[in-house]
């Protein structure tokens, strides 16, 4: 008998690779073997590929089956092999037609109906760009597949329905099973019941706090914020994704791939558009915040935070490993994971905001005469943030409690509307600055360039020479204060930064925790 070809794509990370699947036909004993690396889900393969063949009316062989992935080497794990795997056994016995380069990625189930599978999106990708835009996904899987320029996307209900088109004899096939159809508007209806998004209007007071937000969201600005409990630190972090502007193309098109990849729920249909946030319990592990679990590594609330916030609520009640395994993505803007079953990068360029009461009880702050905690007690709970932690983090804000003349004052703070509008302005500023560099934001530029093309006059920068001088900041330090000063700059519209915007972002800058 001949053998049969078809093509899948195999995801190590964001990468994907394409896998040639070889199939042959033996005249030995019935047996069904699967070739290259596979990992338990896709060695399960041969059991719902020979049941949903069986339940579509194409049978497979009774003689051995060795359906082989190639490349060998190359470890591949997951059920979206299941139909190439199943169309390359056809193949072989002269049940189909070839069906030339095209790829085909799908879960089968026992009744023949083709499933949508995860991370479908970069997997689609990565054919397009390895030169095979003919791809075949299950019905759920259109949309999502869709979403990549160049692509042909042809989606499928059942293993029958795809036989039959690629010329397998209509006369046994189960082309009266339909399976009932998937629910297409579940995004729509999804939105339709989210409740309005946190408005800035919402807070209180805290003008100084909102003010640090502002900034941060303008020039993709780390932030700490430090104060008691019920002071609006949570608040204000969950507000700050409604100030960053939407995401380009191909920002939205990396965000989309990675929660295409994570996600657990049904496939995406459009673009992701919005700024992710993550907020993770205090209790995950480095594998939750950072990527890991067993075998390839999967991402982390990190990566799933890229282009957006990651917000670690009471940062001192996380493990000190978790806080500093950020320190390397907060620098780089990329996780590689190393594991024994293989290496995965993912990007994770995200905007960090860590919240944090000044002691355990959290009655430390003003003048702490309530406080219950001995000072050995304060030490060892904000050592938990390393100092070259927090050494990368640009704006350390001290946030107090509301006072009465400014809690339940509604309408006398600005919309989050409003305070985004200044925030794109200064985004556009920025841009115009720094993309002959081939940067987007002020917290991406080196120092190389501040102090090159971007340098000071030496009076603007007196004031953050001395603090350099006398050790109260360090040389990255330096570098970030002078990335807020040109913050500071483009939300005030001016071309560049004073001496006072100087001064303003050493004090945003100054530590209001020590260890």
């Amino acid at each position: 008998m001949a053998l049969g070809r078809t093509y899948s794509v195999a995801l190590v990370g964001l990468n994907g690779y394409i896998v040639e699947v070889e199939a042959d036909i033996g005249q030995t004993l019935p047996a069904f073997v699967i070739l290259g690396l596979p990992d338990a889900s896709l060695n399960e393969a041969k059991e719902r590929i020979r049941s949903a063949a069986q339940n579509s009316g194409i049978p497979l062989s009774r003689r051995k089956i060795t359906a082989n992935l190639i490349p060998a080497s190359l470890p591949k794990r997951g059920s979206g092999f299941d139909l190439a795997i199943a169309m390359a056994v056809l193949l072989a016995a002269n049940d189909v037609r070839s069906t030339g380069r095209t790829v085909f990625i799908a879960e089968l189930g026992l009744d023949g109906r083709l499933r949508p599978v995860r991370g479908i999106l970069p997997a689609v990708m990565a054919a397009v760009r390895a030169g095979y835009p003919d791809v075949v996904v299950a019905q759920g899987n259109v949309g999502e597949a869709e979403l990549v320029p160049g692509a042909r996307v042809q989606g499928y209900s059942t293993l029958a329905r795809l036989a039959f088109d690629c010329g397998a004899d209509p006369q046994d096939l189960a082309l009266d099973f339909e399976p009932e159809p998937d629910d297409g508007d579940a995004d729509a209806g999804a939105d339709a019941l989210q409740l309005r998004p946190p408005d800035m209007c919402d807070v209180s007071g805290q003008g100084d706090a909102r003010r640090a937000l502002e900034v941060a969201a303008a020039g993709a600005h780390h932030l700490l914020l430090t104060g008691p409990p019920g002071a609006g630190k949570t608040m204000l972090a969950e507000r700050l994704p409604g100030l960053l502007p939407d995401l380009g193309d191909t920002e939205a098109m990396e965000v989309t791939a990675i929660h295409s990849l994570s996600s657990l729920t049904s496939a995406s249909v459009r673009l992701l558009r919005r700024p992710p946030f993550e907020n993770p319990h205090h209790t995950a592990t480095s594998a939750a915040i950072i990527g890991g679990g067993s075998g390839l590594p999967r991402p982390g609330a990190a990566s799933r935070a890229h282009r957006g916030v990651l917000f670690l609520d009471e940062a001192p009640e996380y493990e000190r490993r978790v806080l500093d395994a950020l320190r390397q993505p907060l620098e780089s803007g990329e996780l590689v994971i190393h594991r024994s079953a293989g290496t995965a990068a993912y990007p994770a360029r995200f905007q960090l905001v860590l919240a944090a009461n000044p002691c355990p009880c959290g009655k430390a702050s003003g003048k702490g005469v309530d406080c219950i905690c001995t000072p050995t007690m304060r030490r060892r709970y904000l050592a938990r943030m390393s100092g070259p932690l927090l050494d990368r983090v640009d704006i350390q804000l001290q946030v107090e409690r509301v006072s009465l003349a400014d809690f339940g004052q509604p309408g006398a703070e600005e919309d989050t509307a409003t305070i985004a509008g200044r925030v794109k302005g200064a985004r556009e500023r920025q841009l115009e600055r720094l993309v002959p560099f081939g940067m987007e934001t002020n917290s991406q530029v080196p120092g190389r360039l501040l102090r090159g093309s971007l340098r000071l006059a030496a009076p603007t920068t007196r004031i953050l020479d001395h603090a350099l001088e006398r050790g109260v900041l360090t040389a990255r330090g330096y570098d970030r204060v002078l990335r807020l000063a040109w913050t500071l700059a483009d939300l005030a519209r001016r071309d560049t930064p004073d001496a006072d915007d100087i001064g303003r972002a050493l004090n945003l800058r100054q530590a209001t925790v020590t260890a």
